[in-house]
């Protein structure tokens, strides 16, 4: 189902010990979505942004993998399961970057998305 299970790395001071919490970081940066205000958030491997049209991602830049979890100002649903040393996410897709476009290729339908106007200079740079 696209499931990875990713250890917290404890070289890494943003996931160090129980303060660090999968959910509140996508509540976060949903509610940044909601806010229509572009953030740009690295958690360990994972990223998390939000763009100022109201959409928000996570990604996993090493395996381009990719979720979106808020469209438009509006949260999306994501499956994951969180303990206190893992998570597992139910990746939605992959995705890449090609100059200024974000595309999105969905895992279940194959349908690709190409964006543009989200923060692929920095994105790239992730990756």
């Amino acid at each position: 189902m696209g499931r990875r299970t990713i250890k917290r790395r404890p070289d890494k001071a943003a996931l160090a010990g129980k303060d660090f919490r999968l959910a509140e970081e996508i509540d976060y940066i949903q509610d940044r979505a909601a806010d229509r205000d572009g953030r740009l958030v690295t958690v360990g491997p994972l990223v998390l942004f939000s763009t100022e049209t109201g959409d928000a991602w996570l990604l996993d830049p090493a395996d381009h993998l990719a979720a979106r979890v808020a469209r438009d100002g509006e949260p999306e649903a994501l499956h994951f399961q969180e303990t206190d040393a893992t998570f597992a996410i139910g990746w939605k897709g992959n995705y890449r970057i090609e100059g200024n476009a974000f595309v999105f290729i969905d895992r279940d339908t194959a349908r690709t998305t190409t964006i543009l106007g989200y923060p692929t200079p920095r994105l790239a740079q992730l990756g």
